[in-house]
C-alpha cells in the first residue's frame, strides 16, 4: 500500500494565464514546478535551481535549504489524460519565486507580481466599499491590467 498524497486538481485562471491548481487532502494548495516556472516565462529547471537558491532561504527561512519539490499523485477526472503525479509546490514558494525571479528582472515576473499584487490591494478595497465583481470580472481587469503593464514596460 502507498503512503502517497493525492491531491485534486482545478483550473486557476490567473488573467490570460490558465495553470493547474492542486489541493491536497489537509486544504493546502500546491502549483507543480513545471506551471510555476512557465507562468514567468522560465523552464521548469529555474524553479528547481530557485528552490536550492541563498535566495528562497533568504525569503522562505532555513526549511526551505535545499528544499525538493513534493511529488504528489493527482486525481484524474473522467475523460483525462494526463501527468499523474507532479512536483508540487506551495503557493508561498510560488510566490517567492516569482517575487526573486521579478527583482532580478524577468519581465513576465514583474507584470504578473505586479498586476497580483495590484488585484490584492483591490479586493480589499473592493469589500471595504461593499464593490461585488466576479472571477470573470476580475479576470478580465488582470488580464487588461497585465496587458497595460507589458505595454509600458516595452516603450
Amino acid at each position: 500500500m502507498s503512503d502517497a498524497v493525492t491531491a485534486t486538481r482545478a483550473q486557476i485562471q490567473i488573467g490570460s494565464i490558465t495553470v493547474d491548481g492542486f489541493m491536497l487532502p489537509d486544504g493546502s494548495y500546491r502549483m507543480s514546478q513545471e506551471q510555476a516556472a512557465e507562468a514567468i516565462e522560465e523552464p521548469p529547471v529555474y524553479a528547481l535551481r530557485f528552490l536550492r537558491s541563498k535566495a528562497s532561504k533568504a525569503l522562505l527561512g532555513d526549511d526551505y535549504t535545499d528544499y525538493k519539490p513534493e511529488s504528489v499523485e493527482v486525481e484524474t477526472g473522467e475523460g483525462r489524460r494526463g501527468q499523474t503525479r507532479i512536483n508540487a509546490l506551495p503557493l508561498s514558494v510560488v510566490s517567492a519565486y516569482w517575487f526573486t525571479k521579478a527583482n532580478k528582472g524577468n519581465k513576465a515576473a514583474v507584470i504578473l507580481c505586479w498586476a497580483l499584487l495590484t488585484e490584492s490591494l483591490e479586493r480589499r478595497f473592493d469589500k471595504a466599499f461593499d464593490i461585488e465583481r466576479t472571477e470573470e470580472e476580475r479576470n478580465d481587469r488582470l488580464t487588461q491590467r497585465m496587458g497595460e503593464l507589458e505595454a509600458q514596460m516595452s516603450a
